[in-house]
């Protein structure tokens, strides 16, 4: 006898993959309920990607008329004057726009929005608003969250989300991590006219990127007003009064600072969903453990997105939960999502960009000899008239002897928007002959990618 079900997918979470899932679902004629206790989008619309990229570009145009604007002609009558809760206004009410958006998609597609907190039941059913729903699939899909340091003085600051709660900037900021989260903020925050120190325990930011990642971020940083520690383990924070905290370091050293932020990593929303009862595994750290089609150790629960660990960017959870619900509910069984070749950018200023494998990635996977590396320095052209001129750093990571491009890396202006199209070549197997001939387009900073020798 078969067991009816209330539904035929449950999805637990309403960010960018549980949304993409369950709106491909739903296209399929599947029966789809989305549970989410919070506003839609998850992290990358209303905490991440999103109101920061808005911030990105005003931080952008205010480092032009900074560094550019008078070698250009442009006579500024007096400094600019950055209305920071205007551009606060202003972006949430484009975020607010993109609640409805979301919200509308889910009804187009017929999938049941419930608002609430899920916790399983066992493994065909879910408990939320005191209610027990029943489903033959169901899909974890809740994301991560900021974390900070486990020291004396750990919970004062702030993390990521708060930043874009901030109803007033402080003067100065204490940037905690050296990864892209902190980089971007720290970015930012300087732009804004905050005072900014960038405090990293590894030798350098970016550490585990492409070494002319890590190199040309430092070169282009060395300028600015805001300041990078290196080699800087942070053992405890204290607090003076209101807003005053001094930092302790491990080598002696002090710090006083307004505020703190904490961009020390990620970890998972896993802890109160009652996994136990519905046979889910997780691995160390507490992500879901999954296979390449994204089932858990429960056959008939999947996980997708930053809640597995793999890969934490809004793309790749949209991809892994369409790719799933077109095995699901599209006859494609054999349907599921690669996480080779992931392009990402971090947004510092200017941009970084990033494919495939980096040079010491390469160099260990490959035989020596096999590897083959062209890079390239060179002024970008925004700023070739002014005093403040900047540079661009490429470099394409090449293998095998017909060169084929195994990686693709840069820092630069433009780079953000130029990585998409090199992507698909490095997906699509593209090898340096391909590339070399390629026409390039002059004047363009992308034209470097195609004219390396």
């Amino acid at each position: 006898m078969t067991k009816e079900f209330d539904y035929d997918y449950l999805v637990i979470g309403g960010g960018s993959g549980g949304i993409a899932s369950a709106n491909r679902a739903g296209t399929h004629g599947a029966r789809v309920a989305l549970i989410e206790e919070n506003a839609l989008g998850g992290t990358c619309v209303n905490l991440g990607c999103v109101p920061k990229k808005v911030m990105w570009h005003v931080a952008e145009m205010l480092e032009f008329l900074d560094l550019y604007a008078k070698d250009y002609g442009i006579e500024l009558k007096q400094d600019p004057i950055f209305h920071y809760k205007k551009m606060r206004q202003n972006r949430e009410k484009y975020i607010s726009f993109l609640h409805t958006v979301y919200k509308r998609g889910l009804d187009s597609n017929n999938v049941t929005l419930i608002k609430g907190k899920a916790t399983f039941v066992d493994e065909s059913t879910v408990e939320v608003n005191n209610q027990n729903i029943t489903a033959e699939h169901i899909l974890i899909a809740t994301g991560g969250k900021p974390k900070r340091l486990d020291i004396p003085g750990g919970e004062f600051g702030i993390v990521s989300d708060d930043v874009f709660y901030l109803e007033e900037l402080p003067k100065s900021i204490a940037v905690i991590g050296g990864g892209y989260i902190s980089v971007e903020m720290s970015g930012i925050l300087d732009a804004f006219g905050v005072d900014t120190h960038m405090f990293v325990r590894k030798p350098a930011p970016l550490y585990n990127f492409d070494s002319i990642i890590c190199e040309g971020y430092q070169a282009l940083t060395k300028n600015e007003t805001m300041n990078i520690h290196v080699n800087k383990t942070l053992v405890s924070v204290e607090k003076k009064q209101e807003h005053s905290y001094v930092l302790h370091f491990e080598d002696g050293t002090t710090h006083e600072t307004e505020e703190i932020l904490w961009a020390t990593g990620r970890v998972p929303n896993t802890k109160n969903l009652n996994l136990e009862a519905a046979g889910v595994n997780l691995y160390p750290g507490g992500y879901v453990e999954v296979d390449r089609f994204q089932n858990t150790t429960s056959s008939n629960i999947y996980s997708v997105g930053d809640v597995t660990g793999r890969a934490e960017l809004t793309p790749v959870a949209i991809a892994a939960g369409r790719s799933l619900s077109e095995r699901l509910f599209n006859n494609k069984p054999d349907e599921y999502f690669d996480y080779k070749n992931i392009p990402s950018v971090i947004f510092t200023h200017p941009p970084i960009g990033t494919v495939g494998m980096t040079e010491k990635q390469a160099r260990e996977e490959y035989p020596e000899g096999e590897v083959k590396i062209y890079k390239s320095t060179f002024t970008s052209m925004h700023s070739s008239i002014t005093a403040n001129r900047q540079k661009a750093y490429m470099k394409l990571v090449c293998v095998g002897k017909d060169e084929k491009i195994v990686g693709l890396h840069g820092v630069g202006k433009g780079m953000d928007e130029m990585l998409q199209g090199f992507a698909v070549a490095v997906q699509m197997g593209a090898t340096k002959k391909d590339f070399d001939r390629t026409v390039a387009i002059h004047p363009t900073a992308a034209e470097e990618f195609v004219t390396m020798r």
